[in-house]
């Protein structure tokens, strides 16, 4: 199956700055006349780890990547919460005029922004594709925000000397802490289950396996486990596949595991057009 619709006018390739609010996102737009896949980072990632998947799906489809606030060439904003990562979703694609329904793809954070936005437009979606993110896990408690903050205090010293290499965004360690603290609030069972349950179009996890920054042990292996009560609940959500790489590596070493499932999204979703 090929994306292109011959139909669509042909959108030009653009690389600039959309401006909302208070800030400027970086924003690369590939153009061409394929599906439109917006492609949603890890929480303090750049567009640059897409570039294998993007590869791998080649120019039949039309690829959107961006930088979140503060983070690669975007600028710093005053609100870095959630909500307002969602609504760039919808302004960056108003910016681009993308008429036809895209395919999400997020890794980590961006998986949680990729489920929120599919289930909050309902008919706006093709489907997505959500890669080691957005399980339904209490893993949030007192002590796991005392080690939140614990961690990004120690490396408050360091950001600063990544900031230029763009390993590291420019927010605060305070503001990182408090990302990852509202992150897991929202990865609650009480709180991501509803928002699952709500999706209504094709959706397909890409599962890592081992540890990502700042687990320990299996806790990781113990968080992706709750997607399974979802997977019962919903038949909209599948997974497409579980890997061999960890969290971190994912987009590097199995990148064609993405890019298959980015195919299947439009293929289910093809047939019920």
């Amino acid at each position: 199956m090929t994306s292109s619709n011959p139909t669509s006018p042909t959108i030009a390739p653009w690389t600039g700055r959309v401006a909302i609010d208070d800030t400027e996102l970086a924003v690369t737009d590939t153009g061409g006349t394929g599906t439109p896949v917006i492609y949603l980072n890890g929480q303090f990632a750049t567009q640059g780890y897409w570039r294998r998947v993007i590869a791998d799906l080649g120019p039949s489809y039309r690829h959107i990547t961006f930088d979140e606030r503060a983070r690669g060439k975007s600028k710093k904003s005053a609100d870095y919460s959630f909500d307002t990562c969602v609504r760039d979703i919808d302004a960056i694609l108003a910016a681009r005029g993308v008429a036809e329904k895209p395919i999400l793809v997020g890794w980590s954070y961006g998986a949680y922004l990729g489920a929120h936005w599919t289930s909050r437009h309902p008919a706006g979606a093709l489907g997505a594709v959500l890669v080691d993110g957005a399980f339904p896990y209490d893993w949030l408690d007192e002590a796991m925000e005392l080690r939140i903050r614990t961690l990004f205090r120690r490396l408050s010293w360091v950001l600063p000397l990544a900031r230029p290499t763009g390993l590291a965004p420019r927010l605060t360690a305070q503001q990182q802490a408090d990302s990852n603290i509202e992150l897991g609030k929202l990865s609650s069972v009480a709180a991501l289950g509803p928002v699952l349950d709500a999706i209504t179009v094709p959706v397909r996890y890409v599962v890592a396996s081992g540890t990502s920054f700042g687990s320990r042990g299996d806790e990781q292996e113990k968080i992706r486990a709750g997607l399974d009560a979802a997977l019962e609940r919903n038949p909209n959500i599948r997974v497409s596949a579980k890997v061999a790489s960890n969290h971190g590596a994912i987009l590097r070493k199995d990148f064609r595991a993405i890019a298959d499932a980015v195919r299947e999204v439009e293929t289910l979703a093809s047939t019920t057009r």
